[in-house]
């Protein structure tokens, strides 16, 4: 079913871009006030912009409907975000021990070395 939409969809666009090239601009009407070839056009004088404008509506609404239709269809499947199913943030990792130059950077006092068992009586 989406396939046909999306087929709908590309032909009636490049209609709607055809039928908007074809259209003449509003500057036009001078021109063939001056016996600019306007008798000798397809649809006649004033029968063109009649013509054109009507199937640029109708363009227009088939393009819309079937672009509402497409988003319709596409935002009903449940997606899951990359962000819920990224890891757990890793816990700060303990801060390594100080060692003697860094305690006389920072002021603290180092530690006294452990005893090594043997005792003097």
């Amino acid at each position: 079913m989406s396939i046909l939409l999306v087929v709908i969809h590309v032909i009636v666009c490049i209609a709607l871009i055809m039928i908007v090239l074809l259209q003449t601009g509003k500057g036009a009407d001078m021109g063939a006030a001056f016996g600019g070839g306007g008798s000798q056009t397809l649809f006649g004088s004033t029968g063109a912009s009649t013509f054109l404008s009507k199937a640029t509506t109708v363009a227009a609404i088939v393009f819309m409907l079937t672009s509402l239709t497409l988003a319709y269809m596409s935002g009903g499947k449940i997606v899951k975000s990359v962000v819920t199913n990224a890891p757990a943030p890793v816990e700060q990792q303990q801060a390594a021990p100080q060692t003697d130059s860094n305690a006389a950077d920072t002021g603290a006092q180092s530690t006294p070395a452990p005893d090594t068992g043997t005792k003097s009586e």
